[in-house]
């Protein structure tokens, strides 16, 4: 197929060619895959660069970067080596001859010690960069240390800041090592925050100072570019719906009484929460209708989240894919619904997009970047939410992306008067303040 760039597609190739250091912050659907692809192939041909390590999340590596090379015609004679699998695959994938090599983010660690001094890519591609912005993760750390020795490395998310202006630091160093925003974390937050939250002199909350987004957003404007899909392309249409669950008085009363003491009693099964975020994920388990109990069991508490799944299923024509949050809300559902088929890989992928599966079960962790989905359905169905702003943005748009030719229909499962009102406000107000962000960023658009 002939790879024909659109405008704003070209702009980005451009940036990631003519600045070593980039930060691409691409919205779903804007093509970052080809784009970097287009971008790495032409480097490798003017001998710019001679070996590019793809780090993904784990579907992303095994499926969307060799599949998308063998897709167009400048690309597919590209050698993509795999590095996944038992130990033993992933070394003989790093002894292979060829262009680029992808890894799942979960082996990172592996790599860098595996390696150790012999760190042969001089290039480094980061997709999704904001899965590394946590700076105390072993998967940061690791990267960390062999940065450095790369020459050029390309961070590519739509989501850079999903809960605030702090994620931006360890994504930034990666990039650059700490010329922008600082060697340390410690700098970055004595320069741009103040405590919030504080217990003694225990910080558990940061606070940006007046001022510090706007000087956050000048420091790495000459490296970081956004663009937004609704600039570029011709979205399908989207409908949010909030399908709000009654709950019965008993259940509601089990209910307030775990938010209140932090202990209840089901069908002889003792449910206990230590800590305030203990009490968070056994009020939201609740939610959804079961809780796990001290001794590990599924305590059923109502099905009515089931129910409300089950009259969906009855009015859809499409098929309907599902984002679960527990082990037991994905068990709960497949015994009321036994044909439902879990994405677990490419197998699932293929059939899902080849309309063969009437409901697909996923997690968002599972499937939140770069799986195109689109083909397959238009209808999502979020039986339990997540806290996160970054997997809820990226789950929904494995459907609502260009080539949908449908209106997305995105159903939340609410029960009243729970945790779950608070996870939707939270991702409406998280949404808020990172468009801000993406925003300043925004690669401008000339007429």
């Amino acid at each position: 197929m002939e790879f024909k760039a659109h405008g704003y597609q070209e702009k980005a190739i451009e940036k990631i060619l003519h600045q070593k250091k980039v930060g691409l912050f691409l919205d779903l659907g804007l093509g970052k895959t080809i784009i970097t692809l287009t971008a790495v192939n032409c480097l490798l041909e003017n001998f710019a660069i001679s070996k590019c390590l793809v780090i993904a999340p784990k579907l992303v590596a095994e499926n969307t970067w060799s599949t998308e090379a063998a897709k167009w015609n400048h690309t597919k004679g590209m050698v993509v080596s795999k590095i996944i699998g038992s130990r033993a695959k992933r070394e003989k994938a790093l002894e292979e001859d060829a262009d680029i090599y992808v890894i799942g983010r979960d082996n990172v660690v592996w790599l860098v010690e595996y390696l150790g001094k012999d760190w042969p890519f001089d290039m480094v591609v980061i997709d999704e960069l904001s899965s590394f912005k946590n700076p105390q993760a072993k998967r940061f750390k690791a990267l960390k240390r062999v940065m450095s020795k790369v020459d050029r490395a390309v961070g590519l998310t739509g989501t850079p800041s999903p809960n605030g202006l702090m994620d931006l630091w360890a994504e930034i160093y990666l990039l650059d090592q700490g010329e922008r925003l600082g060697r340390t974390i410690g700098i970055y937050r004595q320069a741009y925050f103040k405590p919030a939250v504080m217990n003694g002199f225990v910080v558990y909350k940061w606070a940006a100072m007046p001022g510090a987004q706007r000087r956050i957003e000048e420091l790495i404007s000459d490296i970081c570019m956004s663009m937004s899909a609704e600039d570029y392309l011709d979205m399908p249409d989207r409908l949010d719906n909030e399908i709000t669950i009654k709950l019965p008085d008993k259940q509601m009363a089990e209910y307030r009484r775990m938010e209140r003491d932090q202990l209840i009693e089901i069908e002889d099964k003792e449910i206990v929460a230590m800590n305030a975020a203990a009490v968070m994920t056994k009020l939201l388990q609740m939610a959804n209708g079961a809780v796990y109990s001290e001794d590990g069991s599924v305590v059923k508490v109502h099905p009515y989240k089931l129910d409300k799944l089950e009259e969906i299923a009855d009015v859809t024509d499409s098929p309907i894919l599902v984002f679960y949050s527990y082990k037991h809300d994905l068990e709960a559902i497949q015994g009321r619904f036994p044909e439902a088929r879990i994405l677990e890989g490419s197998k699932d992928i293929e059939a899902w997009n080849a309309g063969k599966i009437k409901m697909l079960l996923a997690h968002p962790a599972s499937v939140g970047y770069g799986l195109n989905l689109q083909s397959g359905g238009h209808v999502i169905v979020w039986y339990g939410l997540t806290w996160s702003l970054e997997l809820y943005q990226q789950a929904n748009g494995r459907l609502h992306r260009q080539g949908q030719q449908e209106t997305v229909v995105i159903h939340h499962l609410i029960a009243e008067g729970t945790a779950d009102e608070q996870v939707m406000r939270a991702l409406k107000a998280k949404d808020t303040s990172q468009s801000a962000l993406l925003r300043a960023l925004k690669e401008r658009r000339t007429l």
